[in-house]
C-alpha cells in the first residue's frame, strides 16, 4: 500500500512533464522574442525580389530581408477580417512606400495560413494587395507561430548585426494604415 501512495503524486507529474512542452509550443510569438525560424521562397516577381531587397533563387529567412522592421501579417483568404482589414493594409504600405524616410526601413509581407499559392494569387489580386503574399498550404509556418487566428500581425525588428526582436504582436483590431503605422514607429524605435 505504502508504494501505491508514493507513486500516485509521480504519475501526474509524469503527465504535466510530458504535456507543458507541447502546450507551451503552441504559444503565439510575443514582444521581446524572436520569430520562429521558418523559410519562405525567394519570390520570382523581379519588384517583389527588389522589395525585399533579396537575390537569386531559394529560400530566406524574415531577418534577410532588407530592412529595419518587417510587419507580417498571418492572414486567410477565407478570413472575413483579413478581407475587410486588406484595404487598411494597403493604405498602410502606401504611407511606408511614400515617405522617403521610411521607404528602405519598413517592409510588409503576408503569409496565408493553409492558403495555396493559387489561393494567395487569388486574394492579392482580388484585394490589390502591393506587397509579397506568401503560400503556407500546409499550415507550417502557422503552426511555428503558436497556431494563431487571423489575422495576425508581427512586427520584427532586424538589428545590424542580423539578429531580430519581435517589438509588438497582436491579433486582429487593425486601427487602419496612420494609427498603426505610429504602433509600428513607436514600438520598433524608428520614431
Amino acid at each position: 500500500m505504502k508504494k501505491t501512495y508514493l507513486t500516485m503524486p509521480v504519475i501526474p507529474i509524469l503527465l504535466l512533464a510530458l504535456v507543458f512542452p507541447v502546450l507551451s509550443a503552441n504559444k503565439p510569438p510575443e514582444k521581446g522574442e524572436t520569430l520562429p525560424v521558418f523559410n519562405l521562397p525567394i519570390p520570382k516577381n523581379p519588384a517583389e525580389k527588389t522589395y525585399l531587397g533579396l537575390s537569386g533563387d531559394g529560400l530566406f529567412k524574415i531577418p534577410q530581408i532588407k530592412a529595419r522592421v518587417v510587419i507580417v501579417e498571418i492572414y486567410s483568404m477565407y478570413c472575413p477580417y483579413c478581407q475587410k482589414d486588406a484595404p487598411g493594409i494597403n493604405e498602410l504600405y502606401n504611407l511606408i512606400e511614400k515617405n522617403p524616410n521610411l521607404k528602405n526601413k519598413i517592409k510588409i509581407i503576408g503569409i496565408g495560413a493553409g492558403n495555396t499559392s493559387f489561393e494567395v494569387e487569388t486574394f492579392k489580386k482580388t484585394y490589390q494587395v502591393p506587397f509579397p503574399l506568401f503560400s503556407d498550404k500546409d499550415f507550417s509556418i502557422h503552426k511555428a507561430c503558436g497556431e494563431v487566428r487571423t489575422p495576425y500581425f508581427i512586427v520584427v525588428k532586424i538589428n545590424d548585426d542580423g539578429s531580430h526582436q519581435i517589438v509588438h504582436a497582436q491579433l486582429g483590431n487593425y486601427p487602419g494604415g496612420e494609427p498603426f503605422l505610429e504602433i509600428v514607429l513607436k514600438a520598433s524605435g524608428l520614431k
